[in-house]
This record gives C-alpha cells, structure tokens and sequence, in this order.
C-alpha cells in the first residue's frame, strides 16, 4: 500500500536527488523515480539509525559485564590460587 503525502525539501537538494535518479520521459515518471528514492534513503537511514543504536546497546552492555566479570574474578582469585598451592604439593 503507498500513501501519498507532501513534503517540501529545499531546492539543491531536490538537485541533488534528480543527479542519481534514473531519468524519466514523463513528468509523472520522474516524481515515481524521486519517491521511490527517498523512500529507499529514508529506509536505508532508519536501517543505519537502528544499527548504531544496536551497537551502542551491545557495548554499555559488554561493559556492564566486563565490570562484573572483573568483580567475580576478584572474589575468586584467592580460592583459586589456594588450589593451584594445594594441587602443586
């Protein structure tokens, strides 16, 4: 389903979007060429937002369980040596 809506973009930027379409015999053609490539960019620009967003995610993650994977090899440091004493005896 396509809905259609108005927009205004400013001038060199409607210049810059006709540089890459392919170029259409007909007016109307050359509107479905243009909607259809800002369709692809907005797309395309949601995609990337979502990929930072999933990036940034995964780090504060990964450094929320470096710390508590540090604060476990803390703890268990010592017991861990007291058998690697014992084992070695």
């Amino acid at each position: 389903m396509h809905r259609r809506i108005n927009i205004t973009l400013p001038d060199e930027t409607i210049e810059l979007i006709d540089q890459v379409i392919e170029k259409g015999d007909s007016p109307e053609e050359r509107l479905r060429q243009r909607s259809r490539f800002i369709n692809e960019a907005v797309q395309y620009y949601i995609a990337e937002k979502a990929l930072v967003n999933l990036r940034e995610q995964l780090k504060e993650g990964a450094i929320q369980r470096a710390e508590r994977d540090l604060g476990l090899v803390e703890e268990w440091f010592d017991l861990e040596e007291e058998l690697w004493h014992k084992n070695e005896a």
